[in-house]
Parts: C-alpha cells; structure tokens; sequence
C-alpha cells in the first residue's frame, strides 16, 4: 500500500471516530468492515471516499415518544429512524424497541443492514429504527398506546417507496399489526409500508421463520463447501426468540440436533437435542404466554436449566448466537472453541465482539458473518414488498425456495469476493466487500449525493 493511501485511509478512520467518539456500537461495525476492505483500497483508492460518504447516514430522525399507562400516568420513551443509504432502492430494515436501543445501536444496525441487502440481490436501501421503550410485562393496550404514539411521528418518514421498516427484538407480529393500523388511520393509505405483517393483510408466509430459516441454508451452504453436512451436528442456539426458534426448527428438520435456548436469565439444555415439540412449546412460551425460557423445565423431564449462563459452556459442533449483539465476546469465544465447535453462523445481528471473530480466525473456525448468513429475513422482507407491489400471495413453497436461493447467492457471492481479493475463503471479508463494491458502485453512478 502506498503512503498516500495509508495516509487517506488512516484520515477517513479518524474522522469517523472524531465525529461520534462515543458510539462505540457503531464504531465497532465500521472497524470490522473497514479491515475487510482493506484489499479494496488498495487496488482502487476512489473506494476510501464512497467509504467515507457511506458512514455518514443520509437521515437521522430522533423523536419523542409520549403515551399513557394504564394507571393513567405519562410515560415518555425516545424514537429514532436513521435511513442509511437509499443507493440501491427504499429504506428498509427493522424497528427494535428495547432498553438498550440508542443512536449507536441504531446506526449500526442501519450500517450492517446496507451490506446485508445488497447482499440479497434485491433492490432494498438500509435504515433501522426503534426505541427504548420495553414492552416486557405491559398489557396489550399499553403496547398499543406506545405503538400509535411512535407510528404518529415515524409516519411521514416512510411509505413504500420512501422507507419500509419490519420487526426486530421485540417488535412481532402484535407490534407490527399496532402501527400498521396506526399508519393507515392517519395515512388513508392501505399500502406494503411494513413487512411482517399478518397474512390475512398482506404478510407473506415464511416471514417469521425467515431469518433463522436462512441461517441454517447459510450454513448448509458453508458445510457443503468444506465437504460436509449437518446431518448429526450438535448445535448451540442462543436467543430463545423468533430467530433462535425458527434456527432450531430448520436445523432439526436437516438432521442437525438442536440443544439450547436462552434468555437474559441464563440457558435450557436438552442434553439429547429438542424435538419438534419441545421447540413448539418453547414458542408458546416466548410468544404467548410471554415467559422466562426457564418455565420450559415444567413441561420436559429431561431438560436442564442453568441461571446467569451462557449456552456457550455446552461441548456441540456448532454454535448459533440468535439473541443480540456482542453476546460473544473473546473468553466467550476461547470456550467454544475448547468445547469443539468449529462453525459459528450468527442469527443476531453483531452477536460476536472483533476479538472472539479473531478467536475463531485464529482456530480455523467456519464463521458466518450476521450481515450475510441473517439476512433472510430482509431476503424475505423483499420478496413480502413484490408480493404487495402486485397485489399476490406467493405459496410457502415458492418463498422457502427463493430464500433458499437466496442464501446460496449470498454464500457464493462472499466466497468468490474473498477469493478474488486472494482470500481464500474468508467468508466474512468476502460478505463485506460483496456487499460494499455493489453499494459503493451505485453510489458513483448518482453521483455525490
């Protein structure tokens, strides 16, 4: 690399972290995919200034949230909206309401979703969106309230066209049919501005199980590349939420052995894997009655419960961190590998911090980036928008193939990015620079802008 270049390179970075010192989720995701596309750089410098330019949201929409408990008291919560790129289609990217949600979380959410939908093939920009509202223990008319209030400022920043927001932790189907109903009201427009939805208006089947779904293809894919399968894999599954229960309902219908879920209180262990119906009571569990994973141990005689862990202490041949970001850190990491897991395919968004990534590099271990092997369910977000953009209903059949498809592209696309970068088979370096040169060409062809 010439001096010029370090020197551009070394600019960019600094200014980026001058700009917001203190949203350290963000700066995360932008450090891991600027050491990816260090190759890129150097082989074409103009790509270190789209990079720049990429970083910086397009909008940034941060709102007040005021709504009404059911004892009557005001509450007030903090929304946001950050439309990240609008280079290859409309916004598009989830609603996450949750304690934790701030400008960072969000804008690094927005960041990895421009490389996950490029990644697709489909025609979808990046946003993200959500609050910190926690929905945990509020009745169904106290959901409702916050969701009205929120889908009363978020509406005139969306639509079909402009910015399509879905789900994301805790924003399921009962969410999502409050501000449906919300934009509608106020809108007078029955129209695809939300994916997700219910199938009776609008929803597309395979939706939910689309991301956990798309993971276990991605790492079929993966498995097959090294000469492998899952037929008989133990696999940990973290998360005991929509993706972790539709991860584990693929992987059991591939012949894998799914062994875990969990939540904030620790893990459930099935030491001889779950079946089909341990895993439809844990969904009753989680989106019904609305429970601690924990109250699973009444229903089977067999499983186990370990309160304040992590299911990562498990011996298994491959681990599925589905609940959220940076639940993996290094020692995290040092244990998996110790306990013999050699693949790791992230079902959460960032699941792993940078350095259990080089833990895992470090022990040759399959990893598949969140950015390519979770996005089925934007994949399916996607192909929910076409099917309202005619105003059809695809069959399951036909949906579970094309996401099917879909991951194999993904899968094909990052190894074959990786390999011309001579990376071998750097699945995650091959993800992001897949994913950048397709926003990053789009980019120059509109212009500075």
């Amino acid at each position: 690399m010439s001096a010029a270049i370090a020197e551009k390179i070394a600019s960019v970075r600094a200014s980026i972290r001058r700009r917001d010192p203190d949203q350290k989720e963000f700066l995360q995701a932008v450090d891991e995919v600027f050491e990816s596309l260090t190759p890129v750089f150097e082989k074409d410098p103009k790509y270190v200034e789209v990079f720049e330019r990429l970083v910086e949201p397009e909008r940034q929409i941060v709102f007040r949230v005021p709504w009404i408990d059911d004892k009557g008291v005001q509450r007030i919560n903090r929304g946001y909206r950050v439309q990240m790129s609008s280079a290859l289609g409309p916004y598009k990217g989830g609603l996450r309401f949750h304690p934790t949600v701030n400008l960072s979380v969000i804008k690094f959410l927005a960041f990895e979703q421009t490389f996950k939908n490029s990644l697709t093939t489909l025609m979808m920009g990046a946003g993200k969106g959500g609050s910190d509202f926690d929905p945990r223990g509020l009745s169904d008319r106290e959901v409702m309230a916050f969701c009205q209030s929120f889908m009363t400022e978020l509406y005139r920043h969306i639509g079909a066209d402009t910015d399509v927001p879905a789900g994301d932790i805790n924003v399921g189907g009962r969410e999502i049919g409050y501000l449906f109903g919300q934009y509608k009201r106020i809108a007078n427009n029955f129209t695809g501005v939300l994916t997700g939805k219910d199938l009776r208006w609008g929803g597309s089947l395979i939706r939910p199980e689309a991301t956990g779904y798309g993971c276990v293809y991605f790492a079929q894919n993966y498995l097959a590349h090294k000469g492998d399968s899952l037929k008989g894999k133990r696999c940990l599954v973290s998360g005991s939420g929509n993706v972790a229960q539709y991860t584990a309902e693929k992987l059991l219908q591939l012949g894998a052995i799914p062994l875990t879920f969990s939540d904030s209180s620790g893990y459930v262990l099935e030491p001889n894997g779950f079946t089909q119906e341990q895993i439809e009571h844990v969904m009753e569990l989680k989106n019904v009655k609305r429970v601690r994973v924990s109250e699973y141990c009444a229903f089977s005689e067999t499983a186990q419960y370990f309160p304040g862990k992590k299911p990562w202490e498990v011996p298994a041949d491959l681990a599925f961190p589905s609940a959220t970001q940076n639940e993996i850190d290094e020692d995290d990491a040092k244990v998996l590998v110790a306990n013999g897991v050699h693949g790791v395919f992230e079902g959460a968004n960032m699941p792993s911090t940078n350095e259990a990534i080089e833990v895992y590099k470090g022990a040759s271990v399959m990893f598949g980036p969140a950015k390519a092997a979770n996005a089925g369910g934007v994949a399916v977000s996607g192909l929910e928008m076409a099917q309202n953009s005619q105003r059809l209903q695809w069959s399951r059949e036909e949906v579970d193939s094309q996401l099917e498809k879909i991951m194999k592209d993904i899968f094909d696309n990052s190894l074959a990015a990786s390999q011309t970068y001579n990376l071998k088979d750097d699945i995650q370096a091959g993800a992001n620079i897949a994913g950048f040169l397709k926003v990053a060409d789009s980019m120059i062809s509109q212009g500075c802008v």
